[in-house]
């Protein structure tokens, strides 16, 4: 059942590799976008998205994409329709056009929505770009990361997968996450974990604030679970949401059901829950990002009780759209059943690559 489990996550992974490589060609548009930079230089292609700081313009000259550094920019015009995202959190779609601006004074973008009259904000309040696609396809972005780890010493041996998949619409958007990990060694039990995590969120009319739910599944052989199922709704607000580093913390309420191993005699708990989560988002030009995401579930109905985890992610740029991972992965309660373990934690390596419209 594990094995099998790790099997069918890498299946899915393909499968939304090859859904992003070969739709890409039949929604391709014309080079026709212009970045200027701060150095005079002058670039004429198609611009993908901002990310973490990182504009993606596409050449036709050029295999794949290149990446440019959005503080470098001085000008920037496209008659496409982009899904633009502030630092406030908002997110509008429209046009980019950049206004003439004296020597040295900041740069302005001009946001075309449809309406008469464009509203202008400074470039550096403009955190986050995509392309906004009719095509849902073309919305979708992530990457999968695949390790694995041999030991001569005591003859163990680790797999890893991992999958990200995000959406993003003009006022909501959703993210999909997986990890799994197989780990066996000379003469102890295989161990296995395999973690489902969905969320989604919409934007509230209050800059920076955000509402949302969740939905998440764990089995860790470790803490003899055999499958952990929770749902919540939160409210949330972006503390800090620039180009560099982005952090949030969302609250609300929810229940978590558990199925532990027969052995335990413990059976199925059902609990009524409070939610508290954390997410921070760090990158630098064209080297690392660093993902952390904690969450805190104190058990409404079992006092004294609380459950953590914990997942963080280092990425290391080797080339293109591959990178070097290092994640580490946690999670914890605090009152486990009869003799069960408490925690499960552990670290894994592997590549990393890219996709889709991120």
């Amino acid at each position: 059942m594990p094995a099998g489990s790790i099997a069918n996550a890498a299946l899915i992974c393909v499968a939304f590799i090859s859904i992003t490589l070969f739709a890409g060609p039949a929604f391709a548009r014309a080079h026709t976008d212009v970045i200027i930079l701060k150095n005079g230089d002058r670039i004429t292609g198609e611009v993908k998205s901002l990310q973490a700081g990182i504009l993606k313009v596409d050449l036709d000259y050029v295999d794949g994409t290149i990446s440019v550094d959005w503080r470098k920019v001085a000008r920037i015009e496209s008659s496409a329709l982009f899904l633009i995202q502030m630092n406030d959190g908002s997110i509008h779609s429209g046009k980019l056009v950049t206004p003439e601006t004296l020597a040295g004074a900041p740069v302005k973008i001009e946001i075309y929505t449809g309406s008469e009259e464009p509203f202008v904000v400074d470039k550096a309040q403009i955190v986050r770009l995509n392309e906004a696609f009719e095509s849902r396809w073309k919305r979708l972005g992530g990457n999968i990361t695949i390790g694995s780890q041999l030991s001569k010493g005591n003859n163990t041996t680790q797999y890893n997968i991992a999958t990200e998949l995000d959406y993003q619409a003009t006022l909501w958007g959703g993210k999909f996450s997986q990890s799994s990990s197989l780990s066996a060694s000379t003469g102890a039990a295989t161990s296995t974990r395999n973690q489902l995590d969905v969320a989604v969120y919409r934007v509230l009319r209050w800059n920076s604030y955000f509402y949302g739910g969740s939905a998440g599944y764990l089995q860790s052989t470790v803490q003899g679970i055999q499958r952990q199922a929770d749902v919540a709704g939160t409210v949330g607000r972006y503390f800090v949401n620039t180009n560099r580093v982005r952090f949030s913390v969302a609250g609300g309420f929810g229940w978590q059901g558990t199925q532990y191993i027969p052995s335990s005699g413990a059976g199925q708990q059902n609990l009524t829950v409070a939610l508290l989560v954390a997410n921070l988002d760090v990158f630098t030009f064209k080297k690392t990002t660093l993902n952390v995401n904690a969450s805190l579930v104190p058990a409404l109905t079992d006092a004294g009780r609380y459950f953590s985890r914990v997942n963080a992610s280092y990425y290391l740029k080797v080339f293109g759209k591959i990178d070097w991972n290092l994640s580490f992965y946690g999670s914890w309660d605090s009152k486990p059943p009869g003799n069960l373990q408490g925690s499960d934690y552990g670290t894994s390596t592997g590549l990393s690559y890219t996709f889709g419209n991120k």
